[in-house]
């Protein structure tokens, strides 16, 4: 059985058949604007660490010190980040695991947080909304983009299953847009992507993606699945939304409401001082 085939989800697990699961593919036009969908505050994702990397059988995993938290963006309460792992498709071919509009991208990052009171994730997990998940699409660019460095170079020391290798000092900051650039979201209430495939994860997926050249892209698919074939095609298709209602950000509106005030302000100073 194939790594990426449904079968393999729902007979490892009888979640994996539950009614709120993901990925989705998201239809814009069927998004409903939620304007408690405000912008995340990222609380010590510049913080520099230095995490493990492994090749964990079906993706690449990189535990990270629950240091950086997210807070505001409709979430009830702070989240605290566990890990990042990534999902891909064959050489830089369709690979993301959530669709926009039907397209899929080369490739998707999950930031994975649990509540911040929580200490393990499988705690987490039994909490309806213990887990948030920020998941960001990639680009292909026609440069490589640096600040991804020291990930592609650390792929070549964890080709085979379970191994894994020190990254040099990296910041969760430097692996996604800048924050001024991440108002602009989707959200909807699902489930873990891999068995067990429990839904307690709160899905915040960004419009604005990561860019990486198609050399960095390509390096995922060079990675090898325990039976020492390619890694490649590590994502689940998407699912069923069984009625779910996937909702936007009002970051547009917040943006719009800004130039117009800016715009009153000079208007107001162009009045009071007549040439």
């Amino acid at each position: 059985m194939e790594e990426g085939s449904p079968e393999k989800w729902n007979q490892a697990n009888s979640n994996c058949a539950g009614r709120q699961q993901s990925p989705i593919n998201v239809v814009t036009r069927k998004t409903l604007k939620d304007e408690r969908l405000t912008p995340f505050k990222f609380d010590n994702y510049q913080q520099i660490f230095r995490g493990t990397i492994k090749n964990n059988g079906h993706s690449v995993q990189v535990g990270v010190p629950h240091l950086s938290t997210i807070s505001d963006g409709g979430l009830q309460t702070a989240y605290k980040a566990v890990q990042f792992h990534l999902h891909w498709g064959n050489n830089g071919g369709p690979g993301s695991e959530h669709t926009i509009d039907g397209e899929q991208f080369p490739m998707e990052l999950h930031i994975v947080h649990m509540k911040h009171h929580y200490t393990d994730l499988t705690t987490a997990l039994s909490d309806p909304e213990g887990v948030a998940v920020l998941g960001f699409f990639y680009e292909k660019s026609n440069s490589a983009n640096k600040k991804y460095d020291p990930v592609i170079n650390a792929l070549r020391s964890i080709k085979t299953t379970n191994a894994n290798t020190s990254l040099p000092s990296i910041s969760l900051a430097q692996l996604i847009p800048p924050e001024q650039n991440l108002t602009h979201y989707y959200r909807y209430k699902g489930s873990l992507t891999t068995p067990g495939c429990t839904e307690a994860v709160i899905w915040t997926l960004f419009e604005n993606p990561i860019l990486l050249s198609n050399d960095q892209l390509r390096a995922f698919s060079e990675l090898k699945f325990h039976d020492g074939k390619p890694m490649v095609g590590t994502f689940r298709p998407v699912q069923p939304l069984n009625g779910r209602q996937v909702y936007r950000s009002g970051g547009a509106v917040i943006l719009a409401s800004s130039a117009l005030l800016v715009a009153a302000i000079a208007t107001a100073l162009g009045l009071s001082h007549p040439n």
